[in-house]
């Protein structure tokens, strides 16, 4: 999260090849299949044609369909999955935080900068390779990329929080249906920048940006990205930023960050969407020295899925489950507290 993508959907930039191609100034107007099956070697058009069904062809910073006419100057990107390919699981002795198990599920509160699963150029040190030492015959989805055993939603890298695994495969399919039909219960505790003036609520469809394709933007207007909805209040307010309680109606990726980005209110912290340099706050040497102090706690981010809440998948019970800040962002808010005193 996705915060919680749910695993359907693909959020890892390293699972798809890309190519850049610009039409030459004498090309001949031609459907843009076509031209890319002579410009990428090895491709086919049905795989050129399953890429422009995804919204992966861009055309001048415009997501093209299959039938887009090409005409001289153009500026192509194209995206591609990479095959489907087998991967050797490695049982790795990861120190694992299990906060509930029984025959059917496990509850694992992750750490920050841990990745959840193994990826193109990152097959080691995730927490899947730690899960496949500790529990043996954990269930795996088809047609996944790669070995995802257990696993129905993520958590970003440097998100930190409850995640849960099946361990059988009904409680896979349970558990995914779960998800799907948003019937699951998320709260994250997030610090943004900003003071956060009231609780609401922030509806945006989430797509990847058209300039950046590692990061994920709003598309106000609906003409790209998945629908998403994500409901925010207001927790502590310290003057240039703000704790806030959020929760999930939506599981897309980066949600949280793109939508509190989106409204003015970026992640404390987030390396990749910006908050990882004073956004508010004075300008004297006093303050630089404070915000590099509280910087330094955290590996990303501020932060954690706080609650998870999820109808077991055999026992007739609700299954509701918190767990504390961790230590570094619990440091951070601590230092707000004093600062808000001294300032």
């Amino acid at each position: 999260m996705s915060e919680h993508p749910e695993i359907g959907e693909s959020n890892s930039e390293e699972l798809h090849e890309h190519h850049k191609v610009v039409a030459d100034p004498g090309q001949v107007v031609i459907r843009i299949d076509k031209f890319l099956i002579d410009r990428i070697p090895g491709t086919s058009r049905n795989r050129i044609q399953n890429a422009a069904k995804n919204g992966n062809i861009i055309v001048n910073d415009t997501v093209v369909k299959q039938n887009y006419k090409i005409k001289p100057g153009d500026v192509v990107s194209v995206m591609f999955p990479y095959p489907v390919q087998e991967l050797d699981l490695i049982p790795e002795d990861i120190p694992l935080d299990f906060v509930y198990e029984d025959d059917h599920v496990i509850v694992v509160n992750k750490p920050a900068d841990m990745v959840v699963h193994p990826g193109y150029g990152n097959y080691t040190g995730t927490l899947v390779n730690g899960l496949v030492f500790h529990f043996a015959n954990l269930p795996e989805k088809i047609n996944n990329y790669f070995g995802r055993p257990g696993l129905v939603h993520r958590l970003d890298k440097h998100t930190t929080g409850l995640l849960v695994v099946a361990k059988t495969e009904p409680a896979l399919t349970n558990l995914s249906k779960q998800f799907f039909d948003r019937k699951t219960e998320r709260r994250y505790y997030a610090l943004v920048w900003g003071d956060v003036k009231e609780d609401g609520t922030v509806v945006g469809n989430i797509g990847r940006s058209l300039k950046n394709r590692k990061i994920f933007v709003v598309y106000p207007d609906g003409d790209h990205g998945k629908h998403a909805v994500t409901h925010y209040k207001v927790l502590k307010r310290y003057g240039y930023v703000t704790l806030i309680e959020c929760k999930l109606e939506t599981g897309r990726t980066h949600q949280i960050r793109v939508h509190m980005k989106h409204i003015g209110h970026t992640l404390f912290h987030d390396l990749e969407y910006g908050g990882d340099r004073i956004l508010k706050g004075t300008t004297n040497s006093k303050y630089k020295r404070f915000i590099e102090n509280c910087f330094d706690l955290l590996k990303g981010q501020a932060l954690h899925a706080k609650t998870l809440g999820f109808q077991h998948p055999v026992e007739d019970k609700f299954v509701q489950l918190n767990s504390d800040l961790p230590d570094g962002f619990s440091k951070v808010i601590e230092k707000w507290e004093k600062y808000t005193y001294i300032d």
